[in-house]
């Protein structure tokens, strides 16, 4: 039997890259498109291995999981273990989820039962033949299609109003941008200045401070020492009185910003009439988000056609 290694490797990696692409959009990863690709190159490599060693490790078990790991790894990069199996959960899913497909399909067209006079034959004519081939390259692309469609529409019934967007957020003429998460549950306003409050993490946060100016804040924060604010930031810091959902009243230290904008849907909001709540941690464990956005901004924010 003839096996025409490249044939095979070439259409093993565009079915890695599909999988991989459908991987990210099903976690709204920021992967970029060099990695996808490399990730996609490194899954294809198990062709040759397997074909030229067969008794290789990686052909069990454990070490087809460790593979899989490694992929996830070279494609979307390592932040934490829970985002890590986060993707690689995605990654079997939707293999697993275009292989069932496909195979539904195959055999629903191939009729592989037949009924004869003395019972039920069953045949199957294997997945080597030019027909079988033409059509994976046929119907991958329109399984993946339509799995991915059936999932963003889930998401969007699912999420509706609460969604992500991307946020650009300007403070002392320095602009970083992040994805916010739009929380209709999220009502915290200043009871002083009746601003309403977003809610940034320190991993988004720390990219306009110095580690000395950051253990400053936690500072502030630990011990509402106020003389500890950076000196630069003076001006622009202002504790922030709330209570919380059991009651307990507390805290926030929060930023006056340059201005905020949103890309929201297809139009971009920016507005400055609002407060930067620091969060001294992380928001969300796979952080998929660093800011939690007031859905009164989309009301009172200046719209401007993107």
């Amino acid at each position: 039997m003839t096996i025409y290694l490249d044939a095979v490797w070439l259409l093993n990696f565009f079915l890695d890259l599909m999988l991989l692409m459908l991987t990210k959009a099903l976690a709204r990863d920021a992967a970029g498109k060099i990695r996808i690709v490399f990730g996609a190159f490194i899954a294809s490599l198990i062709v040759p291995i397997t074909l030229f060693f067969p008794d290789s490790f990686i052909n069990g078990v454990l070490g087809k999981l460790i593979y899989s790991l490694f992929i996830i790894l070279c494609t979307f990069g390592y932040t934490g273990i829970y985002r890590m199996m986060k993707l690689l959960l995605l990654f079997y899913f939707t293999s697993f989820a275009i292989g069932g497909g496909l195979t539904g399909i195959y055999f629903l067209l191939a009729n592989p039962v037949t009924f004869t006079g003395n019972g039920i034959l069953t045949f199957n004519k294997g997945y080597g033949d030019p027909v079988s081939w033409l059509f994976i390259l046929i119907g991958f692309p329109i399984v993946w299609y339509f799995t991915k469609q059936r999932m963003d529409e889930h998401a969007s019934e699912k999420i509706r109003y609460d969604q992500l967007c991307e946020v650009t957020i300007k403070m002392n003429d320095h602009s970083f941008v992040t994805r916010g998460f739009i929380d209709s549950g999220n009502q915290l306003i200043d009871p002083l200045t009746k601003r309403a409050v977003v809610i940034c993490d320190e991993i988004f946060l720390k990219q306009w401070f110095s580690e000395g100016e950051w253990k400053q804040l936690e500072e502030v924060h630990h011990y509402l020492a106020l003389e500890q604010i950076p000196e630069k930031w003076q001006n622009k810091i202002q504790m922030i009185p709330y209570q919380g959902v059991e009651g307990k009243s507390g805290f926030l230290l929060g930023i006056r910003p340059d201005h905020i904008e949103i890309q929201y849907e297809s139009q971009k909001l920016i507005t400055s009439n609002l407060l930067i709540g620091i969060q001294f941690g992380v928001l969300v464990r796979d952080q998929s988000y660093h800011c939690l956005l007031h859905p009164q901004i989309i009301k009172l924010a200046t719209i401007q056609t993107a």
